[in-house]
């Protein structure tokens, strides 16, 4: 099944400056994803969240990607 990110992830301009948060918390989806790449399971982090859920830390990964798939690489020139 394909995660629709958008059930769980919202940007206000007056939560966290207008940074994607999971939906109703203060809870950055680069914080969840900042937490996971330094070796915290999805365990560690609904104990330390009690208000996440699996499904909203797995909306911050497939939102990642879908940002990460639709960025723009840009190679330089190479001089010969």
């Amino acid at each position: 099944m394909i995660m629709n990110y958008t059930d769980y992830i919202e940007s206000k301009p007056t939560v966290l400056y207008g940074k994607p948060a999971i939906k109703g918390t203060r809870i950055g989806v680069d914080l969840v994803i900042e937490k996971l790449s330094e070796g915290e399971t999805i365990s560690d982090l609904l104990a330390a969240y009690p208000q996440l859920s699996a499904d909203h830390i797995y909306a911050c990964l497939a939102y990642a990607a879908a940002f990460i798939r639709n960025e723009e690489v840009y190679y330089p020139a190479v001089a010969s």
